[in-house]
This record gives C-alpha cells, sequence and structure tokens, in this order.
C-alpha cells in the first residue's frame, strides 16, 4: 500500500461514517415527526400544544384519553416493533449474505405466530403468556431449520429453502387450529396473522420494551462481527472474528426481538424484509446498518398505519399496508436476482 493510499483510504472512511451519522439523525427525525402526526390526526384533531400538554402530564378535555389511552401506546408499539423488525430482519440478511433471508421469509415469523394462536385458540392464553409462547416458537423454528439446513451451510439457498417449506407448514398448523376456533378467538388470533397496533395497550407494549433495551445494545456491539462474516466464515476468523460465538448471539438476540415484535403487535408483513436493503441504499456501501435499518423499520410502521387508518376511507390494519407494499418488492428482488445471475 503506497503512502498515498493511506489517506485516501482514512478520508473515505471518514465519509462513510458521516454519511452514516448523517442519514440516522434524519431517519429518527423523520420518526419523530410521524409519530407526532400520528398522535395529533384520526377522527379528531388535535394540535401540537394539546399533544405536548398530554406528554407533559396535564389533563386536557378528550384529548387525555384519546392521546394519552389510545393513541400514544399505538405509536409507541408501532416504534418498538417497527424497531425491532428492521434490526431483527437485517441480522439475518447480513449474516446469511442475502436479501431475501428475512425472518418472515424464511419461516421465523410463522414459528412465533403459530405458537401465538395456539396459545390464544387452543390453550386460552394472553398478555405475556403469549409472549414467552411466541418467543419459544420463534426459537424452536430457527433452532429446526439450523438442523435441517446444516450441511448446506448457513450462507447457502438450502437455508432459505427449508425456511420456505418450514414456514408452509406452520402456516398449515395456524389454518387448522383457526379452522375450529370460537368466533372470540378467531378475532383475537387474526391479529397475528395480518399484524395490527389496533389493540396497542401498556401492558403488551412493556415486554417488548424491556427486549430491546437489552437485546439491541448486544446486537450493535456484534454488529462489526457480523459485518465481517459476509466475507466468508472463514476469513472473518482469519480477522479475529469468534464465528461460532457472533453468529448465535446474533441468532438469538434477532430471534428474541422478532419474537417479542410479534407478540406484541403480530407479523406485520415485510418490515424485516425491506428495512435492512432500504436502509443500505441510504447510508451507502460499507456501513453499519443495524440502528438504520431499526429506524427504517419504526418509519414503514408508522407511516403504514398512519394511511391505514386516515388516507384510505377504511381502516386498515398495518399489516395489510406493508403487505401491499411488500409483496411486489419481494417480486422486484426475485427478478433483480434472477437477471443478476445469483440464486437464492
Amino acid at each position: 500500500m503506497t503512502a498515498l493510499a493511506v489517506p485516501a483510504l482514512a478520508a473515505g472512511r471518514r465519509r462513510r461514517t458521516r454519511r452514516r451519522a448523517l442519514v440516522t439523525v434524519a431517519l429518527a427525525t423523520a420518526v419523530v415527526v410521524v409519530a407526532a402526526t400520528s398522535l395529533m390526526v384520526g377522527n379528531t384533531f388535535y394540535g401540537p400544544d394539546e399533544v405536548i400538554r398530554v406528554l407533559l402530564g396535564q389533563t386536557v378535555p378528550g384529548a387525555s384519553f384519546t392521546v394519552g389511552e389510545l393513541r400514544l401506546p399505538r405509536v409507541a408499539l408501532g416504534v418498538l416493533a417497527g424497531l425491532a423488525f428492521g434490526m431483527a430482519g437485517t441480522t439475518f440478511q447480513t449474516m446469511l449474505r442475502n436479501p431475501l433471508a428475512s425472518p418472515d421469509v424464511i419461516g421465523i415469523s410463522s414459528g412465533a405466530s403459530a405458537a401465538a394462536v395456539v396459545g390464544i385458540v387452543v390453550l386460552g392464553l394472553g398478555g405475556a403468556a403469549i409472549a414467552l409462547l411466541a418467543l419459544g416458537g420463534a426459537l424452536a423454528t430457527a433452532l429446526v431449520i439450523a438442523l435441517l439446513a446444516r450441511r448446506g451451510g448457513f450462507a447457502g439457498a438450502r437455508l432459505i429453502l427449508i425456511g420456505i417449506g418450514v414456514a408452509a407448514l406452520l402456516d398449515s398448523v395456524v389454518t387448522y387450529v383457526l379452522a375450529g376456533a370460537a368466533q372470540w378467538d378467531l378475532q383475537t388470533a387474526m391479529r397475528w396473522l395480518t399484524g395490527s397496533l389496533n389493540a396497542a395497550a401498556w401492558p403488551q407494549i412493556g415486554p417488548l420494551a424491556v427486549a430491546g433495551v437489552v437485546i439491541v445494545p448486544v446486537l450493535l456491539l456484534q454488529e462489526r462481527g457480523l459485518g465481517l462474516l459476509r466475507l466468508g466464515d472463514d476469513a472473518a476468523a482469519a480477522l479475529g472474528v469468534r464465528v461460532g460465538v457472533v453468529r448465535a448471539v446474533a441468532v438469538v438476540g434477532a430471534v428474541c426481538l422478532l419474537a417479542f415484535a410479534t407478540a406484541g403487535a403480530g407479523p406485520i408483513a415485510f418490515v424485516a424484509l425491506m428495512a435492512g436493503p432500504i436502509a443500505a441504499r441510504l447510508v451507502g456501501p460499507g456501513a453499519r446498518l443495524l440502528l438504520p435499518a431499526g429506524l427504517v423499520g419504526a418509519q414503514l410502521v408508522l407511516v403504514a398505519d398512519l394511511v391505514g387508518q386516515t388516507a384510505l376511507g377504511v381502516r386498515y390494519p398495518v399489516g395489510i399496508v406493508t403487505g401491499a407494499i411488500g409483496a411486489p418488492y419481494l417480486l422486484f428482488l426475485l427478478v433483480r436476482t434472477h437477471r443478476s445471475g445469483g440464486s437464492l
């Protein structure tokens, strides 16, 4: 390496760092703006001054209930769930070196959803018990997929195809359980299939918030090693990465985030798939993606919920809006991969 190359590399690194910081700040600002808009807009419009007074704990006729008890938990759940889905999806896509390897494509979301639906319909559970059951279902599904795909390696098409097959199997279990469900249980369980913020309440937000506080810093600490896994296991190990430890921590952390988000808001479709690639476009190549992807996920959920609640004439759950956006995006990824001569 020549003497001139070293300053050029350092300058490039500074530019990437500065761009990532600017994009992260812009995304965080956008999340705050959309969240504030969601608190103000609805059947009744409340001005910024009224919303601020409610957030400060003051009593405002009408707004204290509508904003404080209905809209604020909804916005909080949307932010936390979007952040969790975005970071979980990007973790899997980075580790498996494939933009299609998001939890909702490879079956892990289906495992959490199936466990939650069985808990609601068959066992009559709710609240924290559903969160724990969804966590167990997601972890068990991830373990089964990893065991079935171990011969093909963690970056091969084998794991993705096995995940799709496992997802189909779990979806059939959900269909069978719902076919015999009582009307009330059926309505409750359908939230896990569409993804919705309609029943947002502080008790269901608490477990997700605690999981985020514990898991997000752990994933961020593993981000450098996770990024080096893109080079392959051997190259990452040669650069000092403890491949087994990084992969185990990343998988467990991402699955836990996904499970708690699914337990709180249902499997909001395609957020985990879209957040990482969008963040990568914004921050540029070579940058760390977990935090920007989490903010993109939060923005996607908030915007989709705002559109579904106010812009379409009929109120739609957030998962229907993200599904309408994500399905064409998935087709685009498949076509682009095929045209570039790549594989799953």
